[in-house]
């Protein structure tokens, strides 16, 4: 830590006596996987570096002074189009995009058999996943969900650290719109028919923090999956058994 903090104090001082401006970074993110690695790339990278996690944050931090870009990677609330016209909205998208513009970009993947994705850098847009491209990273789809998520998150900061060094400009897509529709609580039931291999991939799929996790029902419980392995044709998981009773909103 000491050398990167060294590091930050050094380029302070080169452009205090060069008097070159010091750009402005936001990263937004409402998944607490993130914060951890924005506290080594923010002591890193040079720049004026604020992380937020709630709409009212990003309101506030960009009312004091326009940030050269904000990322975000991971986000629950829709922007207006005036704050897009404003300022340079950078997001990530776990799909090879054109293909897979939409919700639940990781479970729809799996669901269709992919094996392999990208992970997609595009300025936003008013229209959902649509805007040009700054950057792809390949990306593999073995591993429980929560892995996976870190594994994004890990290619969209090295996407990030090119950017605020390369500053590109993004291309329009091409190719043939394929869109994702969000998944519902209800969809996380693990399915009555299918192989092993399907069951398997269903509950990883799922498995990550704030997600709705794979279930069945029981009479009054409600049995939960996680931390799958697949292994000579078998299955064995870790389960959890909950009351069902009262829980039937949950699961429409």
């Amino acid at each position: 830590m000491s050398t990167l903090i060294h590091k930050r104090s050094s380029f302070l001082g080169y452009v205090k006596k060069r008097g070159v401006k010091m750009q402005r970074y936001i990263v937004a993110s409402c998944k607490p996987w993130h914060q951890m690695r924005f506290d080594q790339i923010s002591q890193a990278e040079p720049g004026m570096w604020t992380y937020v996690n709630s709409r009212s944050e990003l309101e506030s931090v960009t009312e004091r002074g326009a940030p050269r870009y904000i990322f975000f990677l991971h986000w629950n609330w829709k922007l207006p189009t005036s704050f897009l016209s404003r300022y340079e909205c950078v997001c990530f998208h776990m799909t090879d995009l054109p293909y897979g513009r939409g919700g639940s970009p990781l479970q729809n993947l799996i669901v269709n058999g992919r094996r392999e994705t990208k992970v997609t850098a595009l300025q936003m847009v008013e229209e959902l996943d649509a805007g040009p491209i700054y950057a792809k990273r390949s990306m593999g789809l073995a591993g429980r969900a929560e892995d996976l998520y870190q594994r994004a998150g890990e290619l969209s900061w090295e996407i990030i650290r090119w950017m605020v060094r390369e500053e590109p400009t993004p291309v329009p897509q091409k190719g043939e719109v394929v869109r994702f529709e969000r998944r519902k609580p209800c969809q996380s039931a693990l399915p009555n028919t299918g192989d092993v291999q399907n069951i398997y991939d269903h509950i990883r799929m799922l498995d990550a923090p704030t997600y709705p996790k794979a279930f069945i029902v029981q009479g009054d419980y409600r049995l939960e999956f996680d931390h799958a392995e697949l292994a000579s044709g078998e299955i064995r998981a870790q389960v959890v058994i909950k009351s069902n009773l009262g829980d039937s909103e949950e699961n429409e």
